[in-house]
C-alpha cells in the first residue's frame, strides 16, 4: 500500500506542520495612541518566532514589546510620542526627513506592521501636507499617513545570517520555530512508492512511464506536476 504524497498530506494535521505555541507568545505592538510619556527597557528577550531580539518596555503599568534597535541597553528611557532620538516611538509627521525608522504602522493605531525583521530599516524621504513618503528596504517608495507611528533607528541583529549553520539539526529547529517544512526532499529522489516522480520515472516518456503532466480530470491530490497546456505550438498569424 502506498503512502500519501506531500500535497495530499498537507493540511490534514501532523507534527510536521505544527509550530510550538510558545514560539509566538510575544506580540509586537505599540500601546494605544492615547498613551504617551517615557518608558523604560526592562530587559531584552529572545523569541523563537522573531529574528531580532525584543525589548520589553514598561510604561507605567503597561508592558509592551518592540524590536530592539542597535545601541539599546537595559534601563534606557524610551520616549513615546516625542522624538528623543534612537528607540523613540513617534508619529511619522514629527520625524525629520532622512531619519531611519522601523516597525511602521500601516494605519494609525494598528500597532506596527512594516519593517520588523533583524537588521532592517526604512528611510523617510519626503513629506507633504498629511502624507509621508518612505523608502522601503525593497527600494520602493510607499506613502503613509503622517499620523502613523514608527520607531527611530535600525533593528538589531544585522549579520545574523553571516555565521554558517554547521549542523542540519540546528537548521531543523530554526525552521521549526517558524513553522517551515524542512528539509524539503526532491520528489525524484524518493522511492517509486512514495511519489509519482519517485526514482525519476517520467523523465523518459518514450518508455511509457508516468509523465509530469497529470490528467485534466485528475483529483486535487493526484494533480502533481506541470499544468496541462490547453494548446501546444506557436500561434501563427492568419
Amino acid at each position: 500500500m502506498g503512502k500519501r504524497i506531500i500535497s495530499q498530506a498537507r493540511g490534514h494535521g501532523s507534527l510536521t506542520y505544527r509550530v510550538r505555541s510558545k514560539a509566538f507568545i510575544y506580540e509586537i505592538k505599540y500601546p494605544l495612541q492615547s498613551f504617551s510619556g517615557e518608558g523604560e527597557i526592562v530587559k531584552f528577550i529572545h523569541s523563537g518566532g522573531h529574528s531580532a531580539p525584543l525589548a520589553k518596555i514598561k510604561l507605567g503599568e503597561i508592558i509592551f514589546f518592540n524590536p530592539s534597535a542597535n545601541g539599546m541597553y537595559e534601563g534606557q528611557k524610551i520616549s513615546i510620542g516625542k522624538d528623543n532620538g534612537m528607540g523613540s516611538i513617534v508619529k511619522l509627521k514629527d520625524i525629520p526627513t532622512k531619519a531611519t525608522v522601523y516597525n511602521i504602522e500601516a494605519n494609525p493605531g494598528d500597532g506596527g506592521k512594516f519593517i520588523r525583521s533583524a537588521g532592517s530599516f526604512a528611510t523617510i524621504t519626503k513629506k507633504s501636507k498629511n502624507d509621508v513618503i518612505i523608502l522601503m528596504p525593497s527600494k520602493r517608495e510607499k506613502v503613509f499617513s503622517g499620523d502613523c507611528r514608527a520607531s527611530i533607528g535600525v533593528i538589531a541583529g544585522n549579520g545574523r545570517k553571516d555565521k554558517p549553520v554547521m549542523k542540519a539539526g540546528r537548521m531543523f529547529y530554526i525552521k521549526k520555530a517558524k513553522n517551515k517544512l524542512w528539509p524539503r526532499t526532491s520528489a525524484v529522489k524518493m522511492n517509486v512508492i512514495d511519489h509519482p516522480f519517485g526514482s525519476g520515472r517520467g523523465k523518459n516518456l518514450t518508455h511509457g512511464n508516468l509523465g509530469k503532466i497529470p490528467k485534466r480530470n485528475a483529483p486535487p491530490g493526484a494533480r502533481v506536476g506541470s499544468i496541462r497546456a490547453r494548446r501546444t505550438g506557436k500561434r501563427k498569424a492568419n
